[in-house]
């Protein structure tokens, strides 16, 4: 049966979704809507995506408040400039951080944790050196992205994903 089904939850997924978007239950829906669920499964199964393993319930919550308290302090901060307040002169750049996070799922949590939060963009990685380039919109001490990214973010991911 795993040859037909070879991921069912990501194919159920895939189907209540279909039918979500289109808003209906009729049956031509839901012949079309399982059929892309099972090739949504098929090229999953294709990929081959490596097991996750995560452990510390406690990291991811401790995780997400710090990313939620970050995201909001981030916001506030990008409308102070690009509505004009603070009076100082804004530089941006780039920083680069050496990562001990070689984990795949990590490594795209913390892309997702950057790029969500405004005013920063992940712009490089390289697997090799683990060496992690992003993009501050507002760069004021590079040691202080170094300190926040590593401490904060990277020391629980390695937690939950290592």
């Amino acid at each position: 049966m795993t040859w037909l089904l070879p991921h069912p939850l990501a194919s159920a997924v895939l189907l209540a979704l279909w039918l979500l978007l289109n808003t209906t239950m009729s049956a031509a829906h839901i012949v079309l809507g399982s059929a892309v669920a099972l090739a949504g499964g098929w090229a999953l199964h294709a990929l081959e995506p490596p097991k996750a393993r995560i452990g510390r319930p406690g990291a991811i919550l401790r995780l997400f408040s710090l990313v939620f308290a970050d995201i909001v302090r981030s916001n506030v901060a990008v409308a102070r400039i690009v509505l004009g307040l603070g009076g100082r002169e804004r530089t941006s750049g780039f920083v680069n951080i050496p990562l001990d996070l070689r984990d795949p799922y990590g490594l795209a949590a913390l892309a997702c944790i950057i790029t969500s939060t405004p005013g920063t963009l992940w712009v490089k990685h390289d697997p090799l050196t683990g060496m992690l380039t992003i993009h501050v919109l507002d760069l004021i001490d590079e040691g202080d992205w170094l300190r926040t990214l590593k401490g904060r973010y990277e020391r629980l991911l390695l937690e939950i994903f290592e």
